[in-house]
């Protein structure tokens, strides 16, 4: 067992990899029902199995800009989407929109949740996950260049081609609070959760570092410099 594993077992026994995916899923299963039809916005290639919601009873979409979606192998049907239009996408054909590490990319938020507004029927909801502009890591990140964000993943283990360009345009609760007003949605809850600090599992120091930080973050409740921050917003019933 290496020192990575042993600090993981001491620290967070009960954090697995992915463990923000892992809660984003939770979340979602929680408010999917079956017959419902369901959009994976950003879906991608299908690389990442707590993504896969083909069983929970619903009916899944999935729509991406990259044509590589059609190979999805989570999805009943995909659509390949401009930036900020969901091309081909029916309105007011979809109960929950689902929308998984891809905010953090958005250029101009305002098409974007005016497009989720148009293809959720009414009392539909929107539910995402996405980094919190406030954390020590889109700071980071948005002060460094996107080479550097493809070689710290690859440190990482993670493949560079999964590493895009960020802009941290919907990062923060008054960013959503705003842009979704505007866009028509109601905000029904966003919150931010700090956890097993997955960028600092480095090296001892660094992991020490990000310890310390939950630990303070968590100890004295300061929900806005927390990592994750999640969305759920709702289109009104008309």
């Amino acid at each position: 067992m290496g020192w990575r594993d042993r600090l993981d077992a001491l620290w967070y026994a009960g954090f697995g990899d992915r463990w923000d995916i892992v809660r984003f899923r939770e979340e979602a299963l929680a408010l999917i029902e079956p017959g419902m039809t369901v959009l994976d916005l950003g879906a991608g290639r299908g690389a990442l199995p707590e993504l896969n919601f083909k069983n929970s009873g619903a009916r899944i979409w999935g729509a991406d800009i990259d044509p590589v979606v059609g190979e999805n192998p989570h999805l009943d049907r995909a659509f390949v989407t401009g930036v900020s239009e969901l091309t081909g996408v029916p309105g007011e054909a979809v109960d929950l929109v689902l929308c998984c590490s891809v905010l953090e990319h958005v250029e101009e938020p305002q098409p974007l949740l005016r497009e989720i507004r148009r293809v959720l029927k009414p009392g539909g909801r929107f539910f995402a996950k996405t980094p919190n502009r406030f954390h020590y890591m889109p700071l980071i990140a948005s002060i460094t260049p996107t080479w550097f964000h493809r070689t710290y993943n690859r440190w990482r283990g993670r493949e560079e081609v999964d590493t895009f360009p960020t802009r941290y345009r919907l990062n923060s609760r008054s960013a959503v609070a705003r842009h979704a007003a505007a866009a028509g949605l109601e905000p029904e809850r966003l919150w931010t959760v700090e956890g097993r600090p997955e960028y600092l599992r480095l090296t001892p120091p660094t992991y020490l570092a990000g310890y310390l930080y939950e630990r303070a973050v968590n100890g004295l409740r300061l929900d806005a410099l927390k990592g994750v921050l999640f969305i759920r917003l709702r289109k009104p019933a008309r």
